[in-house]
Order: C-alpha cells, then structure tokens, then sequence
C-alpha cells in the first residue's frame, strides 16, 4: 500500500453530487428532488481499500455508480488517474472505463445466460483491443488461474455454476481489461458465508498480486473490517465518517458509526459491546432533516444539530468526521 503523505489519489471527488427527479408528469414544473449522493469529498489512493458502509438507501451503491461513471454526476468534480472525467463522453469515456471496472452484487444478473464464458470474456478483450488471436485464448486461461477456476469452465453457461463460481467469473471479466482499480459493490452480499470468505481472501490476494485499487461497498461489517485499509461510513447520501479500519472500528467518532459498529456479533463476551437501538426510522432523502441529517435519530443532538449541518473535518490524524460534538 502506498504512502498517502506523499502519493497523490487515484481517485478523487469534489462536492460530487447525484440527484434524480421522481413523480415527474407531463405537467411542467412537476416532480421532487432527491438527492441520493450530496457534495461528498474524498480521494482513494494507489493499492488501498477504501470500504464504504451504512443502512440500505444511504447511497453507497449510487456513489459506486457515479464513480465508475455509469451514471453521470449531477454537480461536483470527479478526477481518475490524474484526468477530470466529471463530462468525460464517447472514446475518452470508453478508455476510463477499461481502467476502472465494477464488480455487481448478483453475480446471475451480470452475466448473460445465453452465452459461455469463453464468449462473454474473450468479446470484452476484443472491444477494447487488448489481445488479438492466439493471444486472446492464453489470456482467457491466465484470467481463469488468476480467480481459481479450471479452465475448461470457458465452455460453460453460467446457469452450470454455483454463486461463488460466478462471481469469480464475474471477477474475471473486470480483470480482463487489466484495470487499475474495481468498484466492487456488494460482491459477496448473495453467497453463503462460507464462500464469502473464499470471496473476500480473493480479492485480498488479487489486489496485492495485481497493485489494484478497490472502492468496496457492503453493509456486513465484518467483511468491511477485513478486506479494507480505510472506511467511509455513509448516511443519506453523505458521509459523516472516514479514518483507518482499526481506528474507526476501535473507537468510533460519529453517533451513528458508533450504532452501526455495535451491531457487529462477537463470539468472545470481551469484546461485545453495548448494542445501540436508534430510534425511528432513516428519514426520506426526498425531505432530508435541517442540519445534521442524522439529528432525527442521535441520542446526543442538540438545538445546533438541528439547525446547522456541519462539515466533514479532521478530528485526529486521518480521521474526519462530520459532527458538531465527535464521540471522545
């Protein structure tokens, strides 16, 4: 992992923000803004993992998506390997992504039914005129090496493997492109907990084998805790943390990083902490809270939490959080 004091982000956001318009009409002027990512900041840096965490509808998945620019952004800045690609279009839009792939979290629905492995991997280095001829079928077998598949699998159709065997396949298909870093969302939430693990290890491996860069999305903490060197804790399109695995997860800053952190099962009684119940439910992101969006819920909020909504700032060391009265 790189030195983040003196090497410069991969990755890097500014105010980034995605809002979609729903109910809309043919009547003009119809239809509610929501704003699913909110002027979220941040950088991810050369052979890191940055995890990204919180409650379902917190804009994890959407920010992914933004990132990778299969949606556009609808305000803020988004640079990659050095190049604004905020509007980036046509072949410079194509050339981001064969640097910078998703991974999807069912491995069944990203995968074309009708076609074999052979096919859906070898098109991919084709499109992007990455391998010709002979080449093409030594990078389809080094592809099946690298996430632990036998290589007469190439002639099969996806409904003949198991979930874990097509999310490999689905790994596979990001690597083929050689990218530099893999937005994973969600990648092991639809397998059972004992093929995650084998999942998890494999990213693990791939990242220090390849030097890739992962942004990964998953509400199991757990997972998050051992595949990530950072975390970013997400709620309502914002986020209110960001600092060091071992950091965050040893003494959380936020409120709300501290209630989802307490969540986590223990098997030793040691290590259990006190479970916090938040009260009521995550508010709509059509009507967001004044102030603090996570004031409705916090058992600490004040007058001031309520009225002004404060900003993502360092707190110590690396750590930043978004709190006008950070846990000590």
């Amino acid at each position: 992992m790189s030195d983040r004091s003196t090497t410069a982000p991969l990755l890097s956001t500014k105010a980034l923000t995605k809002t979609f318009t729903v109910g809309k009409t043919m009547r003009p002027g119809s239809g509610k803004l929501l704003r699913a990512v909110e002027e979220i900041s941040l950088d991810v840096y050369p052979r890191e993992t940055l995890g990204l965490v919180g409650e379902s509808g917190s804009g994890k998945s959407t920010l992914g998506r933004c990132l990778t620019r299969l949606y556009d952004v609808s305000g803020g800045e988004l640079h990659f390997d050095g190049e604004d690609i905020t509007k980036a279009k046509g072949q410079s839009l194509t050339s981001v992504r064969r640097r910078m792939q998703m991974i999807f979290q069912d491995p069944s629905a990203s995968l074309n039914p009708r076609r074999r492995v052979r096919d859906m991997l070898g098109e991919v280095l084709r499109v992007h005129k990455i391998r010709e001829g002979k080449a093409v079928e030594d990078r389809l077998a080094e592809l099946m090496d690298l996430v632990g598949l036998r290589r007469d699998y190439l002639d099969r159709y996806p409904h003949e493997f198991s979930g874990g065997q097509r999310q490999r396949i689905g790994i596979a298909r990001a690597l083929a492109v050689e990218p530099k870093m893999i937005v994973a969302d969600e990648p092991v939430s639809a397998l059972d907990v004992s093929v995650q693990a084998q999942i998890v290890n494999l990213f693990s491996d791939l990242r220090d084998r390849l030097d890739l860069t992962y942004v990964f999305i998953a509400h199991d903490l757990a997972v998050v805790r051992q595949v990530s060197t950072r975390v970013a804790v997400m709620y309502l399109g914002s986020i209110v943390e960001i600092g060091e695995t071992d950091a965050l997860y040893a003494k959380p800053s936020h409120p709300y990083s501290q209630a989802l952190l307490s969540a986590i099962p223990q098997p030793h009684k040691r290590d259990r902490r006190e479970r916090i119940l938040l009260s009521g439910e995550i508010p709509s992101p059509l009507n967001p809270p004044q102030g603090c969006k996570f004031s409705t819920r916090c058992p600490y909020a004040k007058d001031v939490c309520r009225s002004l909504r404060p900003p993502l700032i360092p707190v110590s060391g690396e750590r930043k959080v978004a709190c006008h009265f950070p846990l000590d």
